[in-house]
C-alpha cells in the first residue's frame, strides 16, 4: 500500500464505525427528545411565563406589553399558538372568532404568533391574515424564542388550555374545531 492510497479494508472497517456510531446515536437521540418533552409543560403543571406584544385586543388585556403571569387568575385563557402563513391556523381562525364572540366574558382566548420561530411568516403576515379574516379576539405575539420548547410547540396551531390558577389543563396540537374548543373550555369551567 502507499502513502496515498487507501485499502478496501480500511474503508469498510470506517464504514462499519460509522454505522456503528449511527445505530448508538439515534436511541439516544429519541431518548433525549423524550426527557426533553417530559420535562416540558404538562397538564397540572404551571403555565410557563412570558412577554406578550399585542396586536389586537390590548384594551381587553390590559395594555400593548403583558405577560402571561398578568392574565392568570381572573378566568381560564385559552393560549392558541399559530402563524401568519400556517395554512390550519388560517382554517381554525374562523372557529376561534366564534368561540371567542361566545365564551369572551368567561375565558380569555389569546392568539401568539410564532411565525418568526417556526418559518411560517413575519409579524405583517400575522397582521395580515388578521386583517383578511376580520379577526377581533386578542392576538400578538413574544420575542420569547423559548417558548416554543416551554410549551413543546410540536406543530401549528398548538392551543394550551390554562386553567385560572395558572395550571395546564389540556393541550392540543393540530387545528381546532368549535366542538372541541367549547369541550376542553367547559371542563376548566366546571372545576
Amino acid at each position: 500500500m502507499t502513502g496515498d492510497s487507501i485499502d478496501n479494508s480500511t474503508l469498510g472497517g470506517r464504514a462499519a464505525i460509522k454505522k456503528s456510531k449511527v445505530r448508538f446515536l439515534l436511541p439516544l437521540a429519541l431518548v433525549l427528545t423524550l426527557a426533553a418533552i417530559a420535562c416540558g409543560s404538562s397538564a397540572g403543571s404551571q403555565a410557563p411565563d412570558f412577554a406578550i406584544t399585542m396586536f389586537q385586543g390590548d384594551d381587553v388585556v390590559g395594555g400593548q406589553e403583558v405577560t402571561l403571569q398578568d392574565l392568570i387568575g381572573e378566568r381560564p385563557i385559552v393560549l392558541n399558538f399559530w402563524a401568519g402563513l400556517c395554512p390550519p391556523c388560517r382554517a381554525e381562525m374562523p372557529d376561534l372568532e366564534v368561540f371567542n364572540d361566545k365564551f369572551k366574558d368567561r375565558a380569555l382566548l389569546l392568539g401568539i404568533d410564532l411565525g418568526q420561530f417556526t418559518g411560517l411568516g413575519t409579524q405583517d403576515d400575522a397582521k395580515d391574515l388578521l386583517r383578511e379574516l376580520d379577526l377581533t379576539y386578542p392576538a400578538g405575539f413574544t420575542p420569547d424564542s423559548d417558548v416554543v420548547q416551554k410549551y413543546q410547540v410540536l406543530g401549528m396551531p398548538t392551543t394550551i388550555f390554562i386553567n385560572a390558577d395558572g395550571t395546564i389543563h389540556n393541550k392540543w396540537t393540530g387545528a381546532l374545531n368549535s366542538e372541541v374548543l367549547e369541550e376542553k373550555t367547559l371542563e376548566m369551567l366546571d372545576q
